[in-house]
């Protein structure tokens, strides 16, 4: 599966360990940065990475800044995007499952390394189950 990733500074250290982990997973990575720790504005990796999903070029991405909140917030904004902030992997989970999130976010400052490694894996292995869920993202 080819993955849009993207950070501000708050969120670069946890990229690079997310990279990592789409990578042994087998996936495709798509960086849109950011590459650097100076100071950089969420809303345009979001908007980035968001229009990779919107349109086809990646099948999923993953937001990541200090708290996971702005990046959410700005991802969520765009049409047909659906992106979910998970700090544990029962919210990973569902997020697919019954709401066929197409955007994982994180905050880099609220979870460590190996707890944004379990939800990446949790998100990354979890299908949509359609049904009634489908039912009801139709309905937004």
């Amino acid at each position: 599966m080819k993955v849009a990733i993207g950070c501000d500074h708050g969120g670069i250290d946890l990229k690079n360990i997310v990279v990592g982990v789409l990578t042994d997973l087998g996936h495709e990575i798509d960086d849109q940065g950011c590459n650097s720790v100076e100071s950089f504005d969420y809303p345009e990796f979001a908007k980035s990475v968001s229009t990779l999903v919107k349109e086809g070029k990646c099948q999923c991405g993953i937001l990541i800044c200090g708290t996971g909140i702005g990046m959410s917030m700005a991802a969520n904004r765009i049409p047909g995007i659906r992106a979910a902030l998970c700090n544990e992997m029962f919210s990973a989970k569902m997020s697919r499952e019954h709401n066929n999130a197409n955007i994982l976010c994180l905050g880099a400052r609220v979870i460590g390394p190996g707890l944004a490694t379990e939800i990446v894996r949790t998100w990354m292995g979890t299908d949509f189950a359609g049904g009634r869920h489908q039912r009801r993202i139709d309905m937004f």
